[in-house]
């Protein structure tokens, strides 16, 4: 199989000067797909980029056989379809030479197939019909997701990459962008957290802090290797632990029986029956038979405590986090959230009417298209708008929401302050303490939030709401996957499945709401004028 991408000894740094990777090689076949994964700030983008020749590494070769195009999806709004098709200019050309008007570079820019291409590439990627001057700004996100597929069918490149496609993206957009991947005829590489669509792919790559490695299948496979990974490292850390335990016991063994040696010794000595040549000599041979046991004692221990860092450095590499979230003594019936008839206007448009009621431990995932209101149906919720009709109630203080962005936290405080701000009744040692359950361990507790990686800076907003002496017994999600790597999103999932309150979640990850538990379902519908 003819490669259409060679990466040869790659080796990249981040604007700071952090090493991202190095010696990076990779070959992408013809008809390949590629899912690039690793935790945020391990050097995908920057990946990708050097791939498409935005950038260049700091070492190595990219060589190149095939036309690279990209998945754009953020336009202006003023923009019409056709522009964001990359095709406005060949059909002004058409235009002109059809009204008698063309010019030679009008005949040379001409493309003759371009319509029926154009509507092809439209039916394909379900825009029968969309008129090309139509403004991106009409558009729903599902729909320009769809445009920016449609206009890589039309430009047909070799190689397509792909960087984190579904952040964003209601059910339809996620859907198309599975369908393009699934379909393509030519290669792919594609950086994304989203395991359905990492699932069609032919093998993962992951960028890691102890190095690159590539694993055949999609996201089944790699999970499958990752966690075979884990308990190999565990157990190897077992068994230098033993080994560290066993060379100390030895250690402490001889040096128990040189003590009784010598003691034996002294006593002999003491007698007056020995010659005293033969006595020197004995002490002599004891000497340096003690000090060759030292040597041997010092270096077998040297070696198992080597071991057994290097071992638990490899656990704290590719071991799962994991979040101790305390319990709430949530009462199983009492009403959290009850929503009547509310709803919210939004200029001309009109949001709702919304009827909700959470008792006890729910779990109830808030769906449907973008636009459709899920977010301000929370905001609503938690009481940061008042309804514009209709009527609310809710358990107050006991509500907390965390969105993609972990608002709630001021980034230019440090982790502990932010904590210390919303429980004001506790002291640094509690805090640190409380903060610890969440994996921030001594000086992590002293870190500015803006500082943070996505999955840090959730992790600190679910201290702040659950670690207190009042936790909230109810924790409204919005989309809070969209930023997160993979084993960010793995540790929430691990979290919320063993969080005792309720939960009232706005995503389109179907895996994300199914690891969590999440029991029914509100399908929320387009919104509509007046």
């Amino acid at each position: 199989m003819s490669a259409l991408l060679t990466l040869d000894r790659l080796s990249a740094a981040a604007p700071d000067g952090r090493a991202l990777f190095h010696d990076l090689t990779l070959s992408v076949g013809a008809h390949e797909r590629v899912g690039l994964v690793g935790r945020n700030g391990s050097g995908k983008s920057t990946l990708l980029a050097i791939i498409a020749g935005d950038i260049e590494p700091m070492a190595g070769h990219v060589t190149r056989t095939g036309r690279v195009g990209v998945l754009a999806q953020d336009w202006s709004g003023a923009l019409s379809v056709g522009d964001a098709l990359g095709i406005a200019g060949v059909r002004a050309a058409i235009a002109r030479i059809e009204r008698g008007e063309g010019s030679e570079d009008d005949f040379a820019l001409a493309d003759w197939t371009l319509e029926p291409r154009v509507a092809e590439a439209l039916a394909e990627t379900g825009l029968t019909g969309m008129h090309l001057d139509r403004r991106i700004a009409t558009l729903s996100g599902g729909e320009r997701t769809r445009v920016g597929l449609a206009r890589l069918l039309i430009e047909a490149p070799d190689l397509i990459r792909l960087d984190e496609p579904t952040n964003n993206l209601d059910a339809e957009g996620r859907a198309a962008v599975a369908q393009l991947l699934s379909h393509w005829r030519g290669a792919a590489i594609v950086a994304s957290h989203d395991r359905a669509l990492l699932e069609a792919v032919d093998r993962i790559v992951e960028l890691r802090s102890i190095g690159v490695r590539e694993i055949g299948g999609g996201w089944s496979a790699y999970a499958t290797e990752r966690d075979a990974e884990r308990a190999r490292a565990d157990a190897a850390l077992d068994a230098a632990a033993r080994g560290a335990k066993a060379a100390d016991r030895a250690a402490q063994d001889r040096h128990e029986a040189k003590a009784r040696r010598d003691k034996a010794g002294r006593a002999y000595a003491a007698s007056g029956s020995a010659p005293k040549i033969l006595l020197g000599r004995q002490a002599e041979r004891a000497e340096n038979s003690s000090a060759r046991d030292n040597r041997i004692a010092e270096r077998q221990t040297e070696a198992a405590a080597e071991k057994l860092a290097a071992a638990r450095a490899e656990v704290e590499v590719i071991a799962a986090l994991t979040i101790d979230l305390p319990p709430t003594g949530q009462p199983a019936n009492s009403e959290l959230l009850a929503m009547e008839e509310a709803t919210l206007i939004v200029g001309e448009r009109t949001l709702g009417p919304w009827s909700l009621t959470i008792r006890g431990p729910e779990r109830i995932a808030v769906t449907g298209p973008n636009g459709a209101g899920k977010s301000s149906l929370l905001r609503v919720a938690l009481g940061g708008i008042a309804p514009s009709s209709g009527s609310v109630r809710r358990a107050e203080g006991r509500l907390a929401m965390l969105d993609q962005h972990v608002a709630l936290l001021d980034p230019t405080a440090t982790i502990l302050a932010n904590f210390l701000a919303r429980h004001p009744g506790l002291g640094a040692q509690e805090g640190h303490a409380a903060l610890a359950r969440f994996a921030f361990r001594n000086r992590d507790a002293a870190r500015i939030v803006a500082t943070l990686s996505g999955g840090e800076r959730l992790r600190a907003g679910l201290a702040c709401v659950l670690g207190g002496p009042e936790s909230a017994r109810l924790l409204l999600l919005d989309e809070p996957t969209n930023h997160l790597d993979l084993a960010s999103i793995e540790v929430l999932e691990a979290a919320l499945a063993c969080y005792d309150g309720a939960l009232l979640v706005v995503s389109h990850d179907r895996r994300f709401l199914e690891a969590i538990g999440v029991t029914r379902e509100v399908a929320l519908r387009a919104a509509h004028n007046g």
